[in-house]
């Protein structure tokens, strides 16, 4: 834990040490100089989640002897389900067997910033951890909410200063530095070690003109860089978008024109933890002379964290959905839930009629000021069209005019390389082929670099990166209440159910003889087959005829009963309907 710990009653526990960085004030200089350890040690990094995909972040770092390095965990995030792969499952995060194998070895987790794919898995997380948590106080009083809401102690995540203040970990000097994304408070980390420095960047952008929040700042970054890099693990999530990414500033007088311009009412959605853009929208709606109402739960908790922690003092004022009813729709603005299709989000019920007594019609105009996820498109699709029937005008991202992604564009990318000269790059935060262009766009400046995926541990310690060592880096499922697997067989055999249907077969044995016939219950499979007849008769006529001949050892064992009729209800089924059921057998014994 980290020195001169102190209590703040508002913003929970403060965890820092003050110390402006000169040239001899840390540990590790990175590339050129400082000490490198004792040749014994080494520097790795190992991604858990994140490397090789979008969202689920959880990165680790350490130092020291090999299978005895001091370790530090930075971000602990979720990813969603989707119905095509997982579904009924609630939220996905990174399984973490190699982090509890290894606890005793964990000094802290870093937190970057409150985006839940950096956040959203702390409390699920934690209790098998047990490690202090440090993060800003944004995404501080984000992961103390949801530490409360699961029971747990939220005094265990500490409030962290910015740079120049610093953490220490065991071996690591962490600071949090300021940096420009989507999300108040964002931080990129500079992780001092013995074997030199770590530059973090989390999830950014060069955006010097952000709206809300800190903006990029090129002489705190080269300050960060001076005493030398030794690697920059970085975003690369906009590798492939060649044009410089723009300010959230731009996005404030297009939305104003087009909120000035609306007949009906106007609704607006846009990322919930978007806490600029949600002002940006707010101003435009009170501009045009528009009351302005927010709906969804998500949306309204931010915009209570945000002023909680001093992050946003002049958001205007909202009104309540009770008196939002009462306004004539061409004085009333929304500003909604559920940019990415979302279900049960306030856009989603919006598009299926209406919600908390307002609805849409004809005349009125819908924006989408987000960018939609990959895997999303369909729900929000559904929901465009959804408006479309109702006459809704729909503005959408295909109109750039208003939304800016928060992740930097590969112009940014490499002003960051320029800026940081490190030894060496590690792309993080991105499908194998983003962290392959990243890698390409390193090494063509001269820049060693190597793709290190989930799972893969690096060795951050010499002039390149190397591959040391594999470990197991699967998936977590929450469904319902409990955590599982995902390689536990449970959605595996729920997609099965899904795709083939179900088929319950009963059979009745005493004393090695059966009692009357089989029968079977069918879910999600027609009730008749190709040639007119029910189906769950042919089943069980075809389960009966074997029965009937079955000889008394089969009757008599369990398992080969259980194989025999599980092989002949999924023959039946596949003749008569095309079907290969999943099938379970109950087989009750009255001796």
């Amino acid at each position: 834990m980290s020195e001169n710990q102190s209590s703040r009653p508002d913003k929970g526990r403060t965890a820092s040490r003050r110390g402006r960085h000169n040239g001899g004030g840390r540990r590790g200089r990175g590339k050129g100089g400082g000490e490198k350890g004792n040749g014994n040690e080494r520097l790795i990094f190992l991604p858990l989640g994140g490397a090789g995909e979008i969202g689920m972040n959880c990165y680790v770092y350490g130092y020291g002897a090999p299978g005895r390095e001091r370790l530090i965990v930075v971000d602990l995030g979720v990813t969603f389900p989707n119905m095509d792969s997982t579904p009924g499952v609630n939220l996905i995060f990174a399984d973490i067997a190699w982090l509890v194998e290894n606890r005793e070895r964990i000094e802290a987790i870093f937190i970057t910033h409150a985006h839940e794919d950096h956040v959203g898995a702390v409390s699920l997380l934690w209790d098998r951890l047990r490690v202090p948590v440090h993060a800003r106080p944004f995404t501080a009083h984000i992961a103390r909410r949801k530490m409360e809401e699961r029971g747990l102690d939220p005094k265990e995540v500490l409030t962290a200063e910015p740079w120049p203040a610093v953490v220490r970990a065991g071996p690591f000097d962490v600071s949090f530095v300021p940096i420009s994304h989507s999300i108040p408070e964002s931080s990129g980390l500079a992780i001092d070690t013995p074997a030199g420095r770590v530059v973090h960047t989390g999830d950014f952008k060069l955006d010097e003109t952000p709206v809300e929040g800190e903006p990029f700042d090129p002489q705190l970054w080269a300050e960060i860089a001076k005493p030398g890099v030794q690697a920059l693990v970085c975003d690369s999530t906009n590798v492939f978008t060649e044009r410089p990414n723009r300010s959230e500033a731009t996005v404030g007088p297009e939305i104003r024109r087009l909120v000035a311009g609306a007949e009906g009412m106007m609704v607006a959605t846009t990322f919930a933890s978007n806490i600029a853009r949600l002002k940006t929208l707010a101003d435009a709606g009170i501009a045009a002379g528009r009351s302005v109402c927010m709906l969804g739960r998500s949306m309204q908790r931010m915009i209570e964290a945000a002023r909680e922690t001093g992050v946003v003092t002049d958001f205007p004022p909202v009104i309540s959905p009770e008196e939002a009813v009462q306004i004539p729709c061409e004085n009333l603005m929304l500003i909604v839930t559920g940019s990415q299709g979302e279900r049960r989000a306030a856009s989603a019920q919006l598009a299926r009629g209406k919600y908390m007594g307002l609805q849409l019609k004809e005349g009125d105009m819908f924006l989408f000021s987000s960018k939609t996820i990959p895997g999303n498109e369909r729900g929000v699709i559904a929901i465009m069209n959804a408006f479309s029937r109702m006459g809704v005008d729909v503005v959408s991202e295909d109109m750039s005019l208003f939304h800016v992604s928060g992740h930097a564009n590969r112009p940014d990318l490499e002003r960051m390389h320029e800026i940081v000269q490190p030894r060496m790059v590690i792309p993080m935060h991105g499908e194998h082929r983003h962290l392959r262009a990243h890698m390409k766009l390193a090494r063509a400046r001269g820049i060693a670099s190597e793709i290190v995926e989930n799972g893969m541990m690096a060795d951050l310690t010499g002039e390149v990166p190397k591959i040391a060592e594999h470990v197991e880096a699967g998936r977590t499922y929450l469904d319902g209440a409990v955590m599982i697997g995902a390689m536990d067989g449970i959605v595996r055999d729920r997609i099965r159910m899904a795709l083939n249907g179900h088929v319950l077969a009963t059979v009745l044995v005493e004393d090695g003889v059966l009692l009357g016939d089989a029968w079977v219950e069918l879910s999600g499979l027609a009730e008749t087959g190709v040639s007119g007849a029910p189906l769950a008769e042919t089943i069980e006529d075809d389960l009966n005829r074997f029965l009937a001949r079955a000889e008394p050892g089969m009757l008599a064992d369990d398992d080969r009963l259980e194989e025999a009729m599980i092989r002949i209800v999924r023959r039946s089924c596949s003749d008569a309907s095309g079907k290969k059921p999943e099938v379970t057998v109950v087989i009750s014994r009255l001796e």
